[in-house]
């Protein structure tokens, strides 16, 4: 693939899966690694942010903090799925809100701090809202791990650099919630923006001083409830065709395929989930004949998959939890 034409060359994909590895290591930590300069590396960083070719969020894990999440399929009437989309995109629980080809249909994924607040766009605000014409909630059950580093090729970080990058361990899973107060849902809030926000704005959102802060933002890591991912947009890597796969497995082949499915190097995404569709997954290839090929080799050596469907992606309106580029959108009905 042409580095120009992707918008990164070499060391652009190197920087990018040492910050997929750890979002927050410090520049001067990812230059040593990367055997090269700080300020090289802060101008290759400054670069491709400010060109909008990659951004890191810190997000928080909605299992571990409590979020009431589902995957939503929204039917519009002809016309309609534009202003349905931007209306939800303006909305904060939301995420990866897109719109699917054809046009009638907007997918995204809600993330709710309440009960009441998920059940009220779900019951009331949806149903009731002029030209949706039917709407399905899916609850994600099980996320299946994808490496995304698969995307950049050849052009990633060895083992004995990837050692050196990685974070601490962290305290591993658990049953108990981790209650987020006002302070924390600020600090989220300036996170999901830029997940490399700085101690001292941080410190200034939350009211907090900054070493507060610090051990705070560190130990939500180490619980697992706050994850730092690398946004990077397909196109840029040479992706330029992305769907949406519902498949229908019988339940007692959903484990096994659903991590044969996330091992496919198409797949950033993969979840068992409710419904009869209960295996869902964001598929990216190169072109519609890639996606052709990966339908009748990469899905179809899945002989557990008893259905499928394919939804193609027309257009993103809201990416993990920021708008897409270049929209400028209105104060929607839907909030």
């Amino acid at each position: 693939m042409d580095s120009d034409e992707a918008g990164f060359d070499v060391l652009d994909r190197r920087l990018t899966h040492a910050l997929m590895i750890d979002g927050r290591a410090a520049f001067s930590r990812i230059a040593a690694v990367l055997d090269t300069t700080d300020q090289t590396v802060i101008r290759r960083y400054r670069r491709l942010r400010g060109a909008g070719l990659l951004r890191v969020l810190g997000l928080p894990v909605a299992e571990r903090v409590g979020l009431f999440e589902s995957r939503l399929r929204i039917q519009c009437a002809p016309g309609a799925a534009v202003a349905i989309a931007e209306s939800l995109a303006r909305r904060p629980d939301t995420g990866w809100v897109k719109i699917f080809s054809g046009g009638t249909e907007v997918g995204c994924l809600l993330a709710s701090r309440t009960r009441e607040d998920h059940e009220t766009l779900l019951l009331r605000k949806l149903p009731r809202t002029h030209q949706v014409t039917g709407v399905s909630a899916q609850s994600m059950l099980h996320r299946f791990p994808a490496d995304p580093v698969r995307w950049l090729g050849g052009d990633g970080l060895d083992e004995e650099q990837i050692r050196a990058l990685t974070p601490p361990p962290g305290t591993g899973p658990s049953d108990d919630l981790l209650r987020l107060d006002a302070q924390d849902h600020a600090m989220l809030a300036v996170l999901g923006r830029d997940g490399r926000t700085g101690y001292p704005e941080l410190a200034r959102a939350t009211g907090r001083s900054e070493s507060t802060v610090r051990r705070r933002l560190e130990q939500l890591r180490r619980a697992g409830a706050l994850e730092f991912h690398v946004e990077v947009l397909p196109r840029h890597l040479g992706y330029q065709t992305e769907a949406g796969i519902h498949a229908t497995v019988a339940p007692g082949d959903l484990a096994e395929a659903g991590r044969a499915l996330a091992a496919h190097p198409q797949v950033p995404f993969a979840a068992a989930t409710t419904g009869a569709a209960n295996l869902a997954a964001t598929v990216l290839c190169r072109d519609e004949r890639d996606l052709y090929r990966y339908m009748t080799e990469g899905i179809g050596g899945l002989h557990a998959v008893q259905q499928l469907e394919v939804l193609p992606v027309l257009r993103h309106v809201k990416r993990a939890g920021l708008l897409s580029d270049g929209n400028r959108l209105h104060e929607p009905p839907l909030s």
